[in-house]
């Protein structure tokens, strides 16, 4: 085995051993499972590019050099062909898609095999960090690896194979990929939306570009981020644009529509037929987070007295592309809505039988201004299909399907976790740097870091002990985990009640809750201090013992202070999510840390003066 990196660079030989350049690429023919290298790219003097064939004139190879089997006078220059593409511009530090983990990977080196004694074929992408080891120095992998296997640890290789990649950064419509290559063409429209969503801005629109209509719309309904979406649409033509819109489903192409700017939406709504823009403009006539904004009119509706041979003829008269039906609803001559019989219910009935004798008539329905959580809770309370929306009068309007609902429940899962500071790892599969699981999870450690780089500078430069400052601030942890059980505590009274619930506390039940927990965390650290002060000889009358009662001191000062001010916080996150604003925990936490340090440090500092 060799790779791509411990060839390129290295010089090319004649037969008479004159060197006619470095190694600078090499070309493949993708229409194999395994491509075959075809061409040798090399730069030659005065960094002239050169391409030449590798069946028909390389000798042999290895990690030093490529020797040819003719002189240099022999060699006849070719160039790429149209089923060629070259590893190094075109597959190396590129991003792919890894269409058998739907994925998309930054290949790092390519792995390359020997069949015969010249001849050479791709294995495929190395996007693992070896590969990106093995391209700053060959020595730098092995050096990495035995210090790995030294704490009984390995490095994997991994290895994309050439028939589970779809190149994203170079046109390859004229190129035949392998028989056996699966393309973004046969990835299902929710697998592409994950595809897109991480690819480079820059890129999506080339990955857009390579699907056809019917895709485009399928994978932009499956989109999780609407400004995505919207910024791919605003992208288009306007009549390929209104196009995809027609093709979309109602609700999925209200959403979107709601994204875009107000003359880009009325150019794209006036160039869509007089039905579709109908029912998009009905649906934006809800408030944003409403059953109404996300419910399908595409309903499968019939008289009461028909019967179950007629529901079967309309069920068989349907479009293919519309709305998947799970039940028959049922309304009188005014449009009302009186019963519903599922399509289970159709298939054990005999075909003369009345739908109204059939059907269900203790209807669980939704208003179109409720809330869609709501109506998804409902939808999972019932263990429902599609809930019917009808107005005030009983007529029906339309229906929340399960996928909906869904969605709905999975974005205020996100929104949940965001609020307490948690993060998804399924969209990557794999946890993060220690950094980032430091500053997500830990984050006290980094603010804990500069007290006590703040305590040592300001007790070295008033008291000239540097050492003061490490005393004072051993208590501080207690404090910060105080603070964050405080943010934690304001989070769960958020997210359990709605401001405007009954069993919602008051704020003044809240704050005089917060203060009690305070008062709690600041007793238990003075009966702390009290007890050592009793058994521990460090908490004598000199310097340090003066410097760590202080500490505790202001750790009990501080723990008291973040639950005083819980109410605070509290009321700022409702503001925000009133302004329809995502409140991060986060960022509420951070705050919240960044305050307890500074008064604990003000705090150790005046009482150990």
């Amino acid at each position: 085995m060799i790779y791509l990196s411990q060839l390129l660079g290295n010089p090319v030989i004649d037969a008479s051993g004159e060197k006619l350049g470095v190694v600078s690429d090499l070309g493949i023919a993708t229409g194999e499972v395994f491509p075959r290298i075809t061409s040798l790219a090399f730069t030659g003097p005065g960094k002239t590019p050169f391409m030449i064939s590798w069946r028909k004139y390389v000798e042999s190879y290895d990690e030093d050099e490529i020797r040819l089997s003719v002189v240099s006078t022999d060699v006849r220059f070719s160039y790429l062909q149209p089923n060629e593409v070259l590893l190094a511009r075109d597959i190396l530090n590129k991003q792919i898609v890894d269409t058998r983990g739907m994925r998309v990977v930054r290949v790092n080196d390519l792995k390359l095999s020997d069949t015969s004694s010249t001849q050479l074929r791709l294995l495929g992408a190395e996007v693992g960090a070896r590969g990106l080891l093995r391209s700053l120095a060959p020595w730098v992998e092995t050096v990495s690896c035995k210090v790995a296997k030294a704490f009984g640890k390995t490095i994997p290789e991994r290895i994309i194979a050439w028939s589970y990649m779809d190149l994203v950064e170079r046109d390859l419509s004229n190129v035949k990929l392998s028989v056996s290559h699966k393309t973004l063409d046969d990835m299902h429209p929710a697998d592409v939306a994950d595809i897109i969503e991480q690819l480079d801005p820059r890129l999506r629109g080339t990955v857009f570009a390579q699907l056809d209509e019917e895709q485009r719309a399928e994978a932009v309904a499956e989109l999780d981020d609407d400004e995505m979406a919207a910024e791919l649409l605003e992208g288009m033509e306007e009549r390929e644009a209104s196009r995809i819109l027609s093709a979309m489903d109602p609700d999925d192409a209200a959403e979107l529509v709601s994204e875009l700017d107000y003359e880009k939406a009325e150019k794209l709504l006036r160039l869509m037929g007089v039905s579709d823009a109908r029912a998009i403009r009905q649906l934006l006539g809800y408030r944003e987070d409403t059953a109404g904004r996300i419910m399908t009119q595409e309903v499968l509706s019939l008289p009461e007295d028909a019967t179950v041979a007629d529901a079967i003829a309309a069920l068989r008269g349907l479009e293919e592309d519309f709305e998947n039906v799970h039940y028959v609803y049922l309304v009188d001559d005014e449009g009302l809505l009186t019963g519903v019989v599922s399509l289970n219910h159709l298939i054990i009935a005999e075909s003369d039988d009345v739908l109204r004798d059939i059907a269900h008539d203790e209807l669980v329905t939704a208003s179109p201004e409720d809330d869609q959580e709501d109506v998804a809770e409902d939808i999972a309370k019932y263990n429902l299909l599609a809930i019917p929306v009808v107005d005030d009068a009983g007529k029906l309007l339309g229906i929340v399907t399960v996928d909906d609902a869904l969605d709905v429940l999975e974005e205020e899962h996100e929104e949940d976790l965001a609020i307490v500071g948690g993060r998804d790892l399924g969209e990557t599969g794999e946890s993060s740097t220690i950094f980032g699981r430091l500053v997500t999870h830990e984050l006290w450690i980094v603010f804990w870091a500069a007290a006590l780089l703040a305590l040592s500078f300001i007790s070295r430069t008033s008291f000239g002990d540097a050492l003061m400052g490490v005393q004072l601030a051993l208590a501080l942890p207690v404090a910060l985990r105080a603070t964050i059980n405080m943010t934690r505590y304001v989070t769960d009274v958020f997210l359990e009640f709605d401001a405007d619930d009954d069993d919602a506390p008051s704020i003044l039940g809240f704050t005089i809750r917060g203060i009690g927990l305070g008062l709690a965390y600041a007793a238990v650290l003075l009966l702390i201090l009290f007890a050592l002060g009793n058994i521990a000889p460090i908490f004598g009358a000199d310097a340090a013992g003066r410097a760590i009662k202080a500490g505790i001191i202001a750790a009990a000062c501080t723990s008291l202070f973040s639950f005083i001010t819980a109410p605070l916080y509290l009321i700022y996150i409702r503001k925000r999510d009133e302004k329809g604003e995502d409140p991060s925990g986060q960022s509420l936490r951070s705050t919240a840390l960044i305050i307890a340090t500074v008064i604990f440090c003000v705090a150790a500092v005046l009482l150990g003066a």
